[in-house]
């Protein structure tokens, strides 16, 4: 039996390899290995220990953004986090309202595992839209985002209240430093 450290690192070297030439959309161009690893660290702060549950965090934009195929994750990862990672993939043939549409319908179905990951990364996202947008985002778009970020999370059953908590608080935060730079501005 392989220790869950262990799992979580292989999962951080792949996730690392895999986008190791990908970029943040944010104005420093961020390594986009940053994104992955906060969402993983999010789960932690939460509590969450789940070693697999902490793999496709690290784990889950991998199909969606890189050459990464299911079998790939199945033969390295085992079939929980291989489900969970396809849980949490978009279908990027579709396009982009249509998988913003998608994520807000299928957010209730989604397993135990794979909603705790997806409020991580809406945490995340929000994190980042709120601090360090791309560049070519008008407020208005940051602050669409935050509300399209909640409707995902209110449909993810997540029995974890200090996760719940914290992303209530940085949806708050979020919407209130956007709202002062409109201010300001």
């Amino acid at each position: 039996m392989e220790e869950p450290s262990a799992l979580i690192l292989r999962a951080t070297q792949f996730a690392a390899l895999k986008h190791r030439d990908q970029r943040r959309k944010d104005h420093a161009a961020s390594p986009y290995i940053i994104h992955p690893v906060t969402v993983a660290h999010e789960l932690t702060l939460a509590g969450i220990t789940d070693p697999e549950v902490i793999a496709a965090a690290l784990l889950h934009d991998t199909l969606e953004d890189t050459e990464t195929v299911p079998a790939e994750l199945l033969a390295a990862f085992g079939e929980r986090v291989c489900k969970m990672v396809q849980e949490l993939t978009d279908d990027k043939e579709l396009p982009k309202a249509e998988r913003k549409r998608l994520q807000v319908e299928h957010a209730p179905g989604l397993s135990p595992g794979a909603a705790l990951v997806k409020v991580c990364d809406k945490i995340a996202n929000i994190t980042d839209v709120t601090h360090s947008p791309p560049p070519d985002w008008s407020t208005e778009r940051r602050m669409q985002y935050l509300d399209w970020a909640a409707s995902v999370v209110a449909g993810c059953a997540v029995d974890n209240d200090r996760l719940k908590q914290r992303f209530a608080d940085t949806l708050a935060k979020g919407r209130e430093s956007i709202k002062a730079f409109l201010q300001l501005a």
